[in-house]
């Protein structure tokens, strides 16, 4: 009786490792016991990456929304309150690139919010 590999379906499954392991060094795209190895921690890393960048991305908008604020003689967290105080649905991505591309425009948010929380306080 002849012996059954499963030829085509390990193939297929070796095939699948080394495609992704295209671009790794040395054995670590040829050999495939070290390319599944390294597979498995490259995926783990890119899931692991895909959430901080989120939080990257977050923090580099925060920083230069509070920069353009200084500028504009506020704080950071007084203009953020103020913006939901006057009902301002513009998010932290939009503000950091008006601050960053359009800095009068961005000047020109800072009075109108500072203006709409002077006529609540007032009222």
């Amino acid at each position: 009786m002849p012996r059954v590999t499963n030829t085509p379906a390990s193939k297929q499954r070796r095939k699948k490792i080394f495609k992704r392991a295209k671009g790794f060094f040395s054995g670590r795209r040829k050999l495939y016991r070290t390319a599944k190895e390294t597979v498995i921690r490259a995926m783990a890393f890119a899931t692991r990456d895909r959430k901080q960048r989120k939080r990257q991305f977050r923090r580099l908008w925060n920083a230069r929304i509070n920069a353009a604020c200084r500028r504009a003689h506020t704080t950071y967290s007084r203009f953020m309150a103020d913006l939901k105080r006057a009902n301002v649905t513009l998010d932290r991505k939009s503000l950091a690139e008006i601050a960053v591309r359009d800095e009068s425009a961005f000047q020109e948010i800072v009075k109108l919010v500072s203006q709409s929380e002077k006529k609540t306080t007032k009222a």
